[in-house]
């Protein structure tokens, strides 16, 4: 399937910042299932864009700008071809081990309700993981409300759980913070969805990948509770949302700041 993705970031200042610096996880790359055709990235200020690899093989961008500053746009266009693996990733760049993504951090930390959830899961599919996380893909997506009015930027698995509702990142770090319970490598993944009737949105996609002995890593998206599809364009992974986050950074000088973020892919 060929998806033409569109994502524009603009950040407001007032007053006007003097100066900002960003960090850009926003370049997806070729693995099995997923060819990148073409990928742009453009900034609104005179920037100069340094590529690299971080820590994951994530490609980054970093740029920097100086003010006044009162508004701030990243615009990225770009087509990727894909096709459906069910849900498992091969042939992309994987620079640790499977046991690396059993580390958490406080946003994927789990507590005795989420881990009487998946001890639950365990005793009743017998310690097979890949029946495991599929009944843990299916209990979250029944059990928990997808809600963009619930949470906030970077909510912790735990608070996420103990409301039961919230957005593709909480559903995401529940699903590790669960995993890690039972000692299932789990990681996250930031990219982007093409829904079927291609409206825009006002974010890109997470999801989680998990390790499967005998079959490697396979992604599970408990917000929507299946197994990525030719429908997904898989970006940048972390232990977390703040690892593979698409845009981060900072602004000097005070004041507002606002953000408005657009998303569209079509086929």
């Amino acid at each position: 399937m060929r998806n033409h993705i569109g994502h524009t970031t603009t950040y407001r200042y007032d007053p006007p910042a003097s100066g900002a610096i960003q960090v850009l996880r926003l370049t997806p790359r070729n693995h099995e299932g997923q060819y990148v055709v073409r990928w742009r990235i453009d900034v609104s200020a005179d920037a100069r864009l340094s590529a690299h690899e971080d820590a994951f093989g994530n490609i980054m961008h970093v740029f920097s700008v100086g003010g006044p500053l009162a508004e701030l746009s990243v615009e990225v266009n770009g087509v990727v071809d894909t096709q459906n693996t069910e849900g498992v990733v091969r042939g992309a760049v994987e620079r640790f081990p499977p046991s690396l993504f059993l580390r958490e951090t406080p946003l994927t930390r789990g507590d005795q309700a989420i881990g009487d959830f998946a001890r639950d899961i365990r005793a009743k599919n017998r310690g097979n993981a890949l029946a495991e996380l599929h009944a843990l893909l299916a209990r979250l997506h029944a059990e928990l409300v997808f809600d963009t009015t619930a949470t906030y930027a970077a909510t912790e698995a735990i608070e996420a759980f103990a409301l039961k509702r919230g957005v593709c990142q909480d559903f995401t770090h529940i699903f590790i913070a669960a995993a890690h319970t039972l000692s299932i490598p789990a990681r996250y993944v930031a990219g982007y969805l093409r829904l079927a009737d291609g409206a825009t949105q006002q974010a890109g996609h997470a999801w989680a990948e998990a390790f499967v002995p005998d079959l490697g890593w396979v992604g599970f998206d408990a917000a929507n509770g299946v197994c990525p599809t030719d429908a997904y364009i898989r970006v940048a992974i972390g232990l977390d949302a703040i690892g593979a986050a698409p845009i981060r950074g900072t602004r000097q000088g005070s004041g507002a700041e606002t953000l408005v973020v657009a998303v569209t892919v079509d086929q």
